[in-house]
């Protein structure tokens, strides 16, 4: 009820998330919200395509009625729904304070900062956050949506450590984790992605050899198809899902350590101050997305950040993907979400989904069209 038009309810950095499965601390948790009906028996078909839109979803709520929760055993249900109990009632909770449940910090809501007045007390108005600011007079985004490659990293990082690190060390990855689940749902993504591509003649593209046949052969054939997505840089999710698992690795390791330009760190920490939740949406994986900005050179800046987005919202050329993440950040309206981008074809997109857009200049970027009729900005400072 407090947000009638929210299609999700996002919570993240709350102790209880770990009871939910497959989630941590620092991960965002995602429930599906649903439209009530008349009769229970009329749920069906809604709760079944938001459990298939949600593989990692262990509930859905639904408005003005309940959730529904399910697990491995009544137990782990059980357990799972407390948990969840548990997080609805302290976002309430946060909510009554004037505090943003979302974000990581948990900070002051849009129209509401907990201030002290000249008295010294405690001032809650909505005015404390408004007076004197262009964020109170709405010209300063209520969201803002960035890119990685070439907006907040360099595009040499990705280019020359993360994509040769995942090409020099595919083979070894999936021969040291080739029976585990998460490896074999890897495998599973790619075989589906080759067979794909080997119907409409991809370049490089070979077949890969049945799951009975040996497992030298199965990583060899592996290994030469991801080479080769690699070198076309191709924006696909079973590639960037493994890259994701292989990077992992290098993170925990500390053979790798991510890259963000220096401008970037001091304007999240402006940004998240002044109540903007900030999101990224990259052609990597969420996991992915994580490692860098939790491992950056300037340290963890995911306390800035209030969720990631990657191609499994759709192609980041095309426009129903910023519809799509107009529709899960529950804003009012599509103008109030800033895109920050360097490729020419995602602004196209994401203007025509109806969002503010500004175009990055960084070191090492391709160039632009002439006349593209796009703001740029050369660093963060300039929003």
């Amino acid at each position: 009820m407090i947000n009638p038009m929210s299609k999700e309810f996002r919570i993240t950095h709350m102790e209880m998330i770990k009871g939910i499965k497959g989630h941590g601390y620092y991960d965002e948790l995602v429930v599906p919200i649903i439209e009530n009906t008349a009769y229970e028996n009329e749920l069906t078909d809604s709760l079944a395509k938001a459990i298939d839109a949600y593989p990692k979803a262990t509930a859905v709520l639904v408005r003005n009625h309940g959730i529904y929760v399910w697990g491995d055993s009544w137990i782990n249900a059980k357990t799972q729904a407390e948990c969840y109990h548990y997080l609805f009632d302290a976002a309430i909770k946060l909510h009554q304070l004037g505090l943003d449940w979302s974000t990581p910090n948990h900070g002051p809501t849009r129209n509401f900062k907990l201030g002290l007045g000249s008295n010294g007390n405690v001032n809650t108005s909505a005015k404390a956050v408004t007076e004197g600011s262009d964020y109170g007079s709405g010209l300063f985004p209520r969201c803002i949506v960035l890119d990685i490659e070439g907006t907040t990293t360099p595009i040499s990082f990705v280019s020359e450590v993360l994509f040769p690190y995942a090409r020099d060390n595919v083979g070894k990855h999936l021969s040291v984790t080739y029976d585990t689940a998460e490896t074999q749902d890897d495998i599973k993504l790619l075989r589906s992605q080759v067979e794909d591509d080997l119907k409409q003649g991809v370049a490089g593209a070979v077949p890969i050899p049945p799951g009975d046949a040996g497992k030298e052969e199965v990583i060899a054939a592996l290994v030469a198809n991801v080479d080769a997505m690699i070198k076309a840089d191709r924006k696909i999710t079973a590639l960037k899902q493994l890259q994701g698992h292989i990077w992992r690795t290098g993170f925990e390791s500390n053979e790798l350590e991510g890259e963000v330009f220096d401008d970037v760190p001091e304007a999240l920490e402006k940004w998240h101050s002044l109540g903007t939740k900030v999101y990224i949406y990259s052609s990597g994986s969420r996991l992915a997305q994580r490692l860098i900005f939790g491992n950056s050179n300037y340290g963890d800046l995911r306390k800035y950040l209030s969720g990631f987005f990657d191609t499994a919202v759709g192609n980041k050329r095309e426009t129903p993907s910023y519809v799509e993440i107009t529709n899960s950040l529950g804003v009012d309206k599509p103008s109030e979400i800033l895109f920050v981008t360097d490729v020419y074809q995602e602004a196209t997109a994401a203007k025509a989904a109806g969002l503010e857009v500004v175009i990055s200049i960084r070191p090492g970027n391709g160039p632009l069209p002439e006349n593209h009729g796009f703001k740029t900005i050369n660093s963060f400072a300039e929003i």
